[in-house]
């Protein structure tokens, strides 16, 4: 009747010399050998993805910097401070709304103008409640653009009351940008005989505690008299990109 001798139950009949084995190792210590092998070249073929995938991650950035503010971010902490309407008793005053809201930052497409203005966009949404009623006050779409060739960071969008812009700045740091414009507005007739927009200026950054923040400034005149439109929230990334 054979024994069992060796790792995993392998079978070698108890007449046979473990001399005969070559190497003078058993079934046993071999099977173990060949899977310690394994284990490193698994390790390795690891180590070597984990590599190519940083690698990747790095590329990445390099070719547009600001996808570091790609995911998707909520955010509870935020303040407008916007010109009250004609129904309250003081229209243009400053009216102060708390607010939550959701921004979605994807990777988005890329363009070349002019035959050598090289553009990596990101996409992004932006839908903003007022806390006091939990309704969508200000819903936003656009870009955030890279111009690598130039260093510079331009941030457009559309909002649907009429008016689009379109912002230029710098990347300040590898977690921050800012941006701005004191012509670059189109408009309806009507938002520019009644609400004309005068200047875009917007800050944002990533802090060491991984939160977003962004701070900025529209300039208007409206009701006649002009009027500093403020905004400003700090979000967390809750999704590392928009589910769509």
């Amino acid at each position: 009747m054979p024994d069992y001798r060796g790792w995993n139950a392998l079978i070698v009949p108890s007449t046979v010399s473990r001399r005969t084995i070559p190497g003078n190792l058993s079934p046993g210590k071999r099977k173990i050998d060949a899977l310690k092998k394994g284990n490193m070249k698994l390790n390795r073929l690891f180590m070597g993805l984990a590599m190519a995938g940083a690698s990747l991650f790095s590329h990445a950035q390099d070719v547009n910097p600001l996808s570091r503010f790609i995911g998707v971010w909520e955010g509870d902490q935020g303040v407008d401070v916007s010109p009250a309407q004609k129904k309250t008793r003081a229209p243009g005053s400053a009216a102060v709304s708390p607010f939550f809201e959701r921004i979605e930052i994807s990777a988005g497409p890329a363009a070349t103008n002019a035959s050598e203005q090289d553009l990596e966009a990101l996409t992004v949404r932006q839908q903003v409640f007022r806390k006091s009623d939990q309704q969508q006050f200000h819903d936003q779409l656009g870009y955030l653009i890279w111009d690598k060739k130039n260093s510079k960071v331009i941030y457009s969008f559309c909002v649907p009351r009429g008016v689009c812009v379109s912002a230029e700045g710098e990347l300040n740091k590898k977690d921050e940008f800012s941006a701005s414009t004191k012509t670059a507005f189109a408009e309806t007739e009507f938002m520019r005989k009644n609400a004309k927009t005068e200047g875009f200026s917007i800050g944002m950054n990533i802090n060491p505690d991984n939160s977003l923040s962004y701070s900025q400034i529209t300039a208007l005149n409206i009701y006649g008299n002009q009027f500093s439109h403020a905004d400003s929230n700090v979000l967390r990334k809750v999704a590392d990109k928009p589910a769509h």
